[in-house]
């Protein structure tokens, strides 16, 4: 694929050394020489922080704050420490501390600080819902909040800064077939199912393809629909019916689960049992004309076939409102509850926040991560076209829905109910349970699960 490049290259040099790791995600370890538990200050390679910075003003006297992000990315780690320098050489009097979480997963990480009274002052949060209850975090000021196109609030108050905007799903496509067939972009789900309905009639691959054996890819097709029909009626359906305004059994549900059966008649054969890895594969030999996915697939695909021109669309509702699955998730940059009781320690972690999102420094971040900014102002940095369309779709969609395994609060799910509705709707796409049987099992499915899990009621909430 092509690239085009919006600025110059941007030259991150920081040895993979200085730091212990802050493990990621899932399964994180150790990363550079760093073995034991102290503290490393982010520094250049060879040298201390400077001594002398442009202000020096901030605060009344210096501080030390510990920062804890999960690195178990190389490129995250190089970014975000490189930012961090930054802000240490414009106010002198500030040292920022990276804790390293020696091997240990990142959130069993944060529990046991938590656990011993270390609980990071700068904190990157995966799972804020447990910590905000507790108290653990600081409300986010407006001055942090305004930057953002979208938060993620628990109870109407914003603790976390999202570090990038959640992946914003579109439809990947083969461009060449389509200048060859003479496809055009659809304009509404209407179009968009005589497109699928085109490309079934040629006959040279399927329509879409479907990588269903990981579970969680099942979700993108379902929540797409499900925000369209459902959330565009009821944004706060999942409160409703935690309150019994609100069911599973719902004409707008029902039509969900029509439109998602008929979706997946456009699929390859064997979808159930095709994981998501394979789906670069399908595109680029020409298996499938469509992917419907996230970012994150892009280098997957360029990695399958460098030759291969992909193309990027979002899909519109039936009236032709762009609807998208996107916006910040809850987690991001968080501020501890205790930090934030001192003045001084509360003014560096909001000004290191907001310092974060500058879109000098941000560029950072988000070259190294190949991340949709998560900001209203999109900084410079090197991106392919299709990251372009899906930056410029995400900040021009007409409504932009997180995931609703990433709500908090109110809208927050039961545990394993997602997991329970996805496998029920595989049966009814298969064609073993019909669309009124999967609405009443998903419907006493949740009567059930809110006995132990209820915001509303308070029960199941720590």
């Amino acid at each position: 694929m092509k690239k085009r490049w919006i600025t110059g290259i941007l030259c991150i040099a920081i040895a993979a050394g200085m730091l212990g790791g802050c493990a990621s995600g899932n399964s994180q370890e150790t990363t550079g020489s760093q073995a034991d538990s102290k503290a490393v200050e982010a520094t250049e390679p060879g040298k201390q922080a400077e001594t002398e910075g442009e202000e020096s003003s901030l605060i009344s006297e210096p501080v030390q704050m510990t920062l804890a992000f999960a690195d178990g990315d190389e490129n995250a780690k190089i970014a975000i420490t490189e930012i961090a320098n930054r802000f240490m050489k414009k106010y002198p009097n500030v040292s920022l501390l990276i804790v390293p979480s020696n091997g240990t997963a990142y959130n069993e990480f944060l529990k046991t600080k938590s656990g011993v009274g270390e609980f990071p002052e700068i904190v990157e949060m995966r799972d804020p819902a447990g910590y905000v209850r507790a108290g653990m975090l600081a409300p986010l000021p407006a001055e942090i909040t305004s930057l953002l196109q979208t938060t993620a609030e628990f109870d109407g108050t914003v603790y976390t800064a999202a570090l990038a905007a959640g992946d914003t799903r579109g439809i990947i496509y083969n461009k060449n077939y389509f200048e060859e067939n003479k496809l055009e972009i659809p304009k509404n789900w209407d179009e968009f199912i005589a497109l699928c309905e085109k490309i079934e009639d040629l006959g040279d691959m399927a329509p879409l393809a479907v990588g269903a054996a990981d579970i969680w890819h099942m979700g993108y097709w379902f929540y797409k629909i499900y925000d369209d029909n459902v959330l565009s009626q009821d944004p706060d359906f999942i409160e409703h019916c935690y309150d019994g305004s609100a069911d599973w059994t719902s004409p707008e549900v029902l039509k969900t689960f029509e439109q998602l059966k008929q979706t997946f008649t456009y699929a390859q054969n064997g979808w159930s049992s095709t994981p998501d890895a394979q789906m670069p594969t399908f595109l680029v030999n020409d298996m499938a004309a469509m992917l419907y996915s996230a970012p994150y697939m892009f280098a997957s695909i360029e990695s399958a076939d460098p030759d291969f021109e992909m193309g990027w669309f979002p899909v519109a509702d039936e009236e032709g409102t762009m609807r998208l699955v996107g916006g910040s998730v809850p987690g991001g940059w968080s501020i501890s509850a205790e930090a934030a009781e001192n003045p001084n320690k509360k003014t560096v972690g909001e000004e290191f926040i907001k310092f974060f999102f500058a879109p000098e420094n941000y560029a950072i971040y988000c070259e190294a991560l190949n991340a949709i900014p998560s900001t209203k102002i999109t900084p410079e940095f090197n991106r392919t076209q299709v990251m372009d369309d899906v930056i410029e779709a995400t900040k021009n969609a007409d409504n932009l829905s997180v995931l609703w395994n990433n709500r908090v609060g109110k809208d927050e799910l039961p545990p394993d109910f997602r997991n329970f509705t996805y496998k029920t709707l595989i049966e009814m796409c298969q064609g073993t349970k019909t669309v009124e049987t999967a609405s009443t099992e998903i419907a006493a499915t949740w009567k059930t699960a809110m006995q132990s899990f209820n915001p509303i009621t308070g029960v199941g909430i720590e």
